[in-house]
């Protein structure tokens, strides 16, 4: 099954928006089209099967003059949310005869009746009803393109779609846009633009990932949604507007930014913007406190996780953006207007954290243990974007996750930023970008020696990537040596040694990650708790327990480390008993959890069933 939104021009020479989203409400597919033939073979794939498509435009048309019933019952509930829709009529020219987008739903042998059972079947939808439904909005998002909008109001209400569309990861049934690359290319196009042409290029597309999304509304969750009209003289599917909605006061239109205002008025908007600005830094001065300890609380719960998890890393650092660079930032425009309206709430960056790993596949290891464990609103690989322009350069996960009670607590009031940024990256990308940071990007490169210190800077990430590589095949091949050696316990330590629980485990599980060098000396701890004192004894115990059962029933995203691996093994055969530990008093509610995860068909050593 596929969901489809096709956000439909009038005519075959302006683009079109596409997007498909497949049965889970992932995104498989977004881009433009213009002609109907170019519509159907972008949408080929995912139309041959099962489907519902949703058309920003209309499918029945049979009325002269005025509007469809369907546009009258519907503006009867959405008009004072500014979201009524326009007259459809078949007096008018774009819709005599039979509409483009009947036209296509035939082509693509699509059903227009409102027959829910029907497996391949096209609705008509709406955009701006749907948003103020589905985010409870007092008025329509005014990204439109309107001759009195100016550019600073599109940017930022484009910019707000976006984050409410990313907002339904989580929802039921959910919108998977962020691991997307066209998703990805799309927002970094809303948030770089600086024209209002470059956001007339994304509106379509937008559009159409709304009526996507109504679509698998239709198909997973129907009685969620208000029918407009009927299959006779034409309907409208929107999500139903919640009780006790109500509009908000309207605000006065700015003036257009495309006709010169008086010097005076000009003056007076400058002076606005920088009331703005002030007024901005000194409430975020005052908070920056707040916003230092979330993120030290981002820090300190990730450090467990990953710890938790056994994956290794250098080391993880927090830091609430500073007062100076939060009034920089505030400063920047684009076509002379702010590029952050709201700067308490436009600024992401304000809550960091930046993790450093050994080698780059640890990088990916991080990342997807955050995605697992928290509400992520974007994922950048900034490596990947450089490598895939044919560059050497900047290299780093960037993440921006969602602020959650799992790590937050109680949001302190006056925060008003909704995310916070994790920067993920190896230890000699690290090195690079502080020192490119540092040298180039503050300006400090006098202007005669620019080009020759760029090309040293490529040439420097370019031997850097070389050496991650290189890293990641020593760790490999040392993975492997170990792998065939047998060490042996230390008769004069009771505990058994962390060099040889580490080759021991190394042996074990192969495929495993190697885990921070001081968990195995806190393994070898829990070991003697439990009366392990030998890797003889331990080899003996762990032919019991199916490792891949184990590790398939905890359902990773990410591959556990070796410590983590023998971790879940002895949660598995000691249960309640491993719980009690002296060594894992720090982290009991966790490894309750996980023991739930793993209850079942345990094997114990003596052969029975364990929880």
């Amino acid at each position: 099954m596929h969901y489809v939104g096709i956000d439909l021009a009038w005519g075959d020479r302006a683009p079109s928006g596409l997007a498909v989203l497949d049965a889970a409400g992932t995104l498989v597919h977004l881009s433009r089209a213009t002609t109907d033939d170019t519509i159907v073979d972008a949408l080929a794939p995912y139309v041959d099967g099962d489907c519902i498509v949703g058309f920003d435009a209309p499918l029945i048309v049979t009325n002269a003059t005025g509007n469809r019933p369907a546009e009258t019952a519907l503006n009867r509930d959405f008009a004072r949310f500014d979201a009524g829709a326009h007259p459809v009529n078949a007096g008018k020219a774009e819709l005599s005869g039979v509409p483009r987008a009947a036209r296509l739903a035939a082509r693509l042998a699509l059903s227009t009746s409102l027959d829910p059972s029907a497996p391949r079947r096209a609705i008509e939808v709406y955009p701006h009803p749907a948003l103020v439904a589905l985010f409870r909005l007092g008025r329509t998002l005014k990204y439109k393109q309107r001759s009195n909008r100016p550019f600073a109001t599109l940017h930022t209400e484009m910019l707000r779609l976006v984050s409410a569309l990313e907002s339904l990861d989580a929802a039921t049934p959910p919108l998977h846009l962020a691991a997307h690359s066209d998703w990805l290319a799309l927002t970094a196009t809303v948030t770089d633009a600086t024209r209002k042409s470059e956001l007339r290029r994304a509106e379509d597309q937008l559009d159409a990932v709304v009526s996507a999304y109504v679509a698998q509304l239709a198909g997973r969750l129907p009685d969620s949604l208000t029918t407009y009209g009927d299959a006779a003289t034409g309907f409208i599917v929107t999500p139903t507007l919640p009780d006790g909605l109500a509009p908000t006061p309207r605000t006065p239109l700015p003036q257009p930014d495309a006709a010169p205002a008086p010097a005076q008025d000009a003056a007076t908007s400058e002076e606005q913007a920088a009331a703005v600005v002030r007024d901005a830094v000194r409430a975020y001065a005052q908070l920056q406190p707040e916003v230092e300890e979330l993120a030290r609380r981002l820090a300190t719960w990730l450090q467990t996780v990953l710890d938790d998890a056994g994956i290794d890393y250098l080391n993880i650092a927090s830091r609430g953006k500073g007062l100076a660079s939060f009034a920089l930032k505030t400063t920047r425009t684009a076509s002379g207007r702010p590029r952050y309206p709201d700067p308490l709430r436009d600024v992401t960056d304000q809550i960091g954290v930046r993790v450093l790993t050994y080698v780059s596949s640890d990088v990916a290891a991080v990342a997807g243990l955050i995605a697992d464990q928290l509400p992520v609103v974007s994922d950048l690989d900034m490596g990947q974007e450089t490598a895939s322009a044919g560059r050497f350069g900047y290299a780093s996960r960037h993440l921006q996750v969602a602020l959650d009670p799992a790590w937050t607590g109680a949001t302190p009031a006056g925060v008003r930023v909704s995310s916070a940024q994790i920067q993920i990256r190896t230890v000699l990308q690290h090195a690079w970008a502080q020192f490119e940071h540092d040298i180039r990007y503050k300006g400090t490169i006098p202007e005669a020696l620019a080009p020759d210190l760029d090309r040293r800077f490529t040439l420097a990430a370019g031997l850097l990537e070389l050496a991650d590589r290189e890293f990641e095949v020593i760790r490999d091949r040392l993975r492997e040596r170990m792998t065939d050696e047998a060490p042996e316990a230390d008769a004069d330590d009771p505990r058994i040694g962390h060099q040889d629980l580490s080759a021991f485990l190394a042996g074990h599980y192969p495929e495993a990650g190697w885990s921070r060098t001081d968990h195995y000396g806190w393994m070898s701890g829990l070991l003697l708790e439990l009366g392990i004192t030998s890797l003889r004894e331990l080899a003996g115990l762990l032919p019991a327990v199916d490792s891949a059962a184990l590790t398939e029933r905890m359902g990773y995203r990410y591959p556990p480390g070796a410590v983590r691996r023998l971790d879940d093994a002895l949660l598995a055969v000691f249960g309640g008993r491993y719980l009690a530990l002296h060594g894992n008093a720090h982290r009991v509610e966790l490894l309750a959890a996980r023991l739930e995860k793993l209850r079942g068909a345990t094997p114990r050593p003596d052969g029975s069933a364990g929880a």
